[in-house]
């Protein structure tokens, strides 16, 4: 049948994917293509490349969401066409982009005396971006006011030597001195201490951490704020607090919601999450709330039309797809605060069970059981006596299909490489136990390696599976 034959490839609609010539020939890799190819061709093709990376479910290197139910990819999926910019064109995704600003606000106890101000970013990394402008803005405003020479020298960020590498960006692109409070053995975390050590009147802000990256552990907000408090009070220029809550700040409100690190406390003006991490959204969508709109200089608040109105908009990116927004506010419309705090409580269940799996086979020092994050931190026990590292467990476990990262520690700790399991929603208590058995498998098989893994005997035996 000629319908729809390609007469220049001799292929029709009805030649199967690993029939046609797309298949049988190299792809365009770096030159366009001349001719058009089916769209199942296309799909297979770009399908089977992308198998070699594995399968996402088992990357425990990552705190970014790898499953959302299929209701919830569906929404998405519909709603990829819609523009998160055009408040007016699409007044109804603008809503909902404010209804999570507000749930998110009243999570973290927003002050009903003040008016809050946030937006949905790019993940937490524009968050911080937008966080770390308006400390700034704000300094240089408030400085020029009580006479401090703003051009003497650069202004400068404290934050522990335990940062994400977004905050290093916005020093680097708003030239702004990065000033680091090292972490060693005793301090995993922001060392209080030291803190006022790199304070002074060019301080734009401290960053706390609500979620370290390389450990998962917790700054001490509550001591920060104590402390900047009785500094703030005699200071020529306040010094506020922005919470980086990439992990944490989806986290511990259903967890612990006691815990006093958010807005209940005076110095902390504004706050940054990840939707994507344990928000329980896809990549791709992150939060940035400021306690009033005092700390968020006018300057850079832009007016939009909406609704034959006008409304703020304060993100640093233009145009880009809606659907994390929607897949925000349905998890928030779908889970509800229990539903949270039932998923978030069975992750660390899994984070506790992992850590204590792994310390009983006694080769690790537990640096982080899940106890602030559902994090596993663990190295080598110094008399191991083992003849591989934590980078030769990665590769091994590698094999199975899981995604371990082994790693240094931040400067001054750079000595110590750890390994770090992220627990997700998705890593149930089975899988757990699975890798688990890997895990001792991997271990195993690295104490009895040798350059050849079978050995040169000459006995006949069966590699795989017999049919």
């Amino acid at each position: 049948m000629l319908f729809g034959r390609n007469d220049k490839l001799g292929d029709s609609y009805e030649t199967p994917v690993f029939g046609s010539t797309e298949s049988g020939s190299s792809i365009p890799k770096d030159i366009l293509g001349k001719n058009s190819i089916a769209p199942k061709t296309a799909y297979r093709l770009i399908k089977d490349e992308l198998m070699n990376e594995g399968n996402a479910r088992l990357n425990l290197a990552t705190f970014c969401q790898t499953y959302m139910e299929d209701e919830a990819t569906k929404l998405m999926a519909e709603t990829l066409e819609k523009n998160a910019i055009d408040k007016s064109e699409y007044p109804q995704t603008t809503e909902m982009e404010n209804r999570c600003v507000n749930m998110i606000a009243k999570l973290w106890n927003a002050p009903k005396d003040m008016n809050y101000l946030g937006t949905s970013t790019v993940g937490s990394s524009e968050a911080c971006m937008l966080g770390g402008m308006a400390m700034k803005f704000r300094w240089r405003n408030r400085a020029e006011k009580l006479g401090i020479d703003i051009t003497k020298r650069k202004p400068n960020l404290v934050i522990s030597s335990g940062y994400q590498v977004c905050w290093e960006k916005f020093c680097v692109y708003w030239d702004i001195e990065m000033r680091l409070v090292p972490m060693d053995e005793e301090h995993m975390s922001l060392n209080i201490d030291k803190v006022l050590d790199y304070v002074d009147e060019y301080t734009i802000g401290v960053v706390a951490l609500q979620g370290i990256t390389y450990t998962g552990k917790f700054d001490d907000i509550k001591k920060l704020d104590a402390l900047l408090e009785k500094y703030n009070k005699t200071a020529k220029i306040s010094v506020p607090i922005h919470v980086d809550g990439a992990s944490g700040g989806l986290f511990t409100p259903f967890i612990d919601p006691d815990m006093e690190w958010d807005f209940r406390l005076k110095n902390v003006v504004s706050i940054s999450t990840s939707g994507h991490k344990y928000g329980l959204v896809y990549p791709g969508i992150g939060w940035v709330i400021w306690k009033d709109e005092e700390y968020l200089p006018k300057e850079l608040i832009f007016e939009v039309s909406y609704l034959g109105g006008t409304m703020p908009t304060m993100a640093i990116n233009f145009s880009r797809s809606a659907s994390q927004v929607i897949g925000q506010y349905y998890n928030f419309l779908r889970l509800g605060f229990e539903g949270y705090r039932e998923i978030h409580q069975r992750t660390k269940d899994v984070a506790m069970y992992l850590s204590d799996e792994i310390e009983k086979i006694g080769l690790f020092k537990i640096y982080d059981n899940g106890e602030n994050l559902p994090i596993v931190c663990y190295r080598l026990v110094d008399d191991a006596n083992v003849e591989w590292t934590l980078y030769d467990l990665a590769d091994r476990l590698a094999m199975k299909g899981w995604q371990i990262p082994a790693y240094p520690l931040p400067e001054n700790l750079q000595d110590i490489i750890i390994q770090r399991i992220v627990c997700r929603a998705d890593l149930s208590h089975d899988m757990a136990e699975l890798f688990i058995r890997d895990l001792k498998t991997a271990i195993k098989d690295l104490n009895n390696a040798n350059v050849l893994v079978h050995g040169k005997e000459t006995d006949k035996k069966t590699y795989g599976f017999t049919h």
